[in-house]
């Protein structure tokens, strides 16, 4: 993962290269050029899509639930081996 800053001046430099070309781009294409920029920033940074995100904690919601009720069973398993107190 790159740190802030070299984050920053590499979005910084690639920003600067389209700003400063010698023939003005239409705004479509400039557009473009610019989220490819910032995509490409984005892809060298550690950083999921909000969809894998989403997908990510419905997993972890089930494993949660699964867990808990795999806990559950082990207490009232536990609780059914262990003798009586006289």
């Amino acid at each position: 993962m790159l740190p802030p800053k070299a984050f920053l001046d590499a979005l910084g430099s690639q920003a600067s290269r389209l700003f400063n070309g010698d023939t003005p781009l239409p705004r479509p294409e400039f557009e473009a050029q610019l989220k490819a920029v910032v995509q490409g920033a984005l892809n060298k940074l550690d950083v999921v899509s909000r969809d894998e995100f989403d997908s990510q904690m419905v997993v972890l919601a089930r494993t949660r639930a699964r867990l808990e009720a795999l806990e559950a069973k082990v207490a009232e398993l536990e609780e059914k081996l262990t003798p009586p107190a006289s």
